[in-house]
């Protein structure tokens, strides 16, 4: 009896679960990636089971992939975007994931079309693929693919160097609701002219950086696409009268961006004479777009939730009192560097839409009243307040009060902002996963302690901010161990011990910029010790040495993009940096002088404020 009893003493608990119990335990962890892989490391038979269950994959090394690939056998989605050494063997086996139902191949710029067609005959329960950048896939390829894989749902094939040629078995894919051909220059009228086809699925066509097109072929593209409801043209032909007519017949159209695009006020006329209100419009840095043609325009698209005005420079109060008098349902409004509207216009936004979300107001002379009155949109989750020189801690309290809902705030160069506005806003908002404080100088490690009370900050950018100090940002690795991306460029009293609490508390650092700072190689080899770090920036470290960046460069092996300081170049083996290269790194050599100043003057003239005010 006495054995049994040890025996069992010593039994692990899971061996009496059964594998559906455990992967149901699994689909719990979901949400927290560490958990379920403490638990998949605590015995191989758990290993094995959470290999078996594992749905999707990305991995951080290729050379891992086959053999990830062979005991991950039930993948449903793989994302190998920069994948930029995978080649056609890699695309082989992904070819063995018989389940796979979504796979990113995005700068994959060695998969052929071989390689795809090997994709296409393993994997036929495709749904959704992504071959953005991949240059060496071709026509036959997406032939090919459209031949095997009748359930694609969706498809990216922006910048590939296609023709018309693959266009008629794309648009025969019955299933087909979401296309990209972002920057597929071989698509023109002339080739869209002869196409018979027409793809009715058809929900989102992208063709933005798509210049050899106009109205005509679009028009033949799209041509029984009745159940088009997304479409975007950025950086494309003019947005003429001709091109809004050719979309007038679109009923069900609820989303257009024209970004960037040559805007016709008659154009703009002509979308306002559209039988049904739009949802959501961007004519952001669209050039042409007046007062007049924009307010006739959301007299008829009341029903507009989004819309993007960022840099239309030529709007006034006029068209803010029009959007807000007609658009009372908006939710997101983005208006960066509208420079010739007054401060008294924003308050228009927190009088009449009340149900806004996202206010991006960058660059504009939104002042405190504006902010107060802003804070009645107590739904507000994202707030872009950078370059506003009119706002204070007074405005900022207003929000920090009343937007309890708050998860992105953007205060760069916002320099009347303080560690009081910082610290009435954390106070308000807990839920804040974003901040910019950029370039702000009267911001201390007092800032940085408020902070550290969001427990869901993932992003925190505090370059140029020259009185926080390792003490600040220990501060946030403790409280804030879902910190992902952290800028502290140019903060120069942050040093090694910052580095060792954030390589002990905060393991989902995935981006760094150590520029300027007073780190040295213990430091560096610290933040490497980190399984999650794959991008990060170190120019100008005084206290880094060729052996330190080595040693770092080959303890971090999921790294991949390092910018540097060309003088390391030459210091550094060429074997080393050739081996980390291999492994899927990509250097970016920079040759940039010293800068002395915090805050240069160059950022000033692009805004068009003298460099010598004050």
């Amino acid at each position: 009896m006495k054995t049994n009893k040890k025996t069992t003493s010593n039994c692990n608990p899971f061996d009496f679960l059964t594998e559906e119990i455990i992967f149901t335990i699994l689909d719990y962890l979901n949400d927290d990636p560490f958990s379920k892989k403490s638990l998949s490391l605590t015995c191989k038979a758990l290993y094995s089971i959470e290999s078996h269950h594992r749905k999707t994959l990305k991995p951080l090394r290729a050379e891992l992939l086959s053999r990830t690939l062979h005991s991950c056998f039930n993948l449903v989605e793989i994302d190998l975007s920069n994948g930029v050494e995978l080649n056609d063997l890699a695309a082989a086996a992904i070819a063995e994931a018989k389940n796979l139902e979504k796979l990113w191949l995005s700068r994959c710029k060695l998969i052929t079309d071989m390689g795809i067609g090997c994709v296409a005959v393993g994997c036929r329960k495709l749904r959704l693929i992504c071959l953005k950048w991949c240059l060496k896939v071709s026509d036959l390829g997406l032939q090919l693919l459209a031949l095997k894989c009748k359930e694609i749902r969706s498809l990216d094939l922006s910048y590939l160097q296609i023709t018309e040629k693959c266009l008629p078995s794309i648009l025969q894919l019955q299933h087909l609701e979401d296309l990209v051909l972002e920057g597929c220059l071989g698509i023109d009228d002339d080739a869209l002219s002869t196409l018979q086809q027409s793809c009715k699925s058809l929900k989102t066509l992208n063709m933005s950086n798509c210049h050899n097109h106009s109205h005509v072929g679009l028009s033949s593209l799209i041509k029984g696409a009745e159940n088009l409801r997304e479409l975007t043209l950025a950086y494309g032909p003019a947005i003429t009268e001709d091109l809004a007519k050719c979309l007038h017949t679109f009923s069900g159209l609820r989303l257009v961006k024209f970004d960037g695009c040559l805007v016709k006020c008659s154009g703009v006329r002509a979308i306002g004479r559209w039988p049904r209100s739009l949802k959501e419009l961007s004519f952001s840095k669209c050039s042409g777009v007046e007062d007049d043609s924009l307010s006739f325009l959301v007299q008829a698209h009341k029903e507009l939730t989004k819309l993007d005005i960022t840099c239309c420079r030529k709007i006034t109060y006029d068209s803010v009192d029009s959007i807000t008098s007609s658009c009372r349902s908006l939710t997101s409004v983005g208006m960066e560097s509208c420079s010739l509207v007054p401060k008294e216009a924003f308050i228009l936004f927190g009088q009449r839409c009340e149900l806004i979300e996202e206010l991006d107001v960058t660059d504009t002379k939104i002042d405190d009243e504006g902010l107060k009155s802003i804070s009645r949109c107590s739904k507000l989750s994202s707030l872009k307040l950078g370059i506003c020189l009119n706002i204070t801690d007074d405005g900022l309290k207003h929000i920090g009060s009343s937007c309890s809902k708050l998860k992105e705030l953007d205060l760069y160069r916002s320099l009347g902002i303080t560690d009081e506005g910082i610290a009435a806003v954390t106070f308000g908002c807990p839920e804040l996963e974003i901040i910019n404080i950029a370039y702000n100088d009267k911001i201390t490690d007092s800032s940085l302690i408020s902070l550290s009370r969001c427990s869901r900050l993932r992003v925190l950018e505090i370059r140029g901010c020259p009185h926080v100090s390792s003490k600040g940002l220990s501060s946030i690795a403790v409280g804030c161990r879902q910190l992902a991306v952290l800028d502290i460029k140019k903060c120069f009293n942050i040093n090694d011990n910052a580095m060792l609490q954030l390589a002990q508390f905060s393991q989902n650092l995935k981006q760094i910029n150590l520029s300027y700072c007073s780190v040295t190689d213990v430091g560096l080899l610290a933040l490497t010790s980190m399984n999650r770090l794959q991008n990060i920036t170190v120019l100008h470290l005084r206290g880094l040495t060729p052996n330190g960046l080595a040693a770092a460069l080959l303890t971090c092996r999921g790294i991949t993009k390092v910018k540097l300081h060309a003088s390391f170049k030459p210091l550094l083996p060429k074997s080393l940096l050739d081996y980390i290269e291999a492994h899927g790194c990509v250097f970016h050599w920079r040759d940039k002088a010293f800068q002395v100043e915090m805050d240069p003057k160059g950022w000033k003239l692009h805004f068009g404020k003298s460099p010598e005010a004050p």
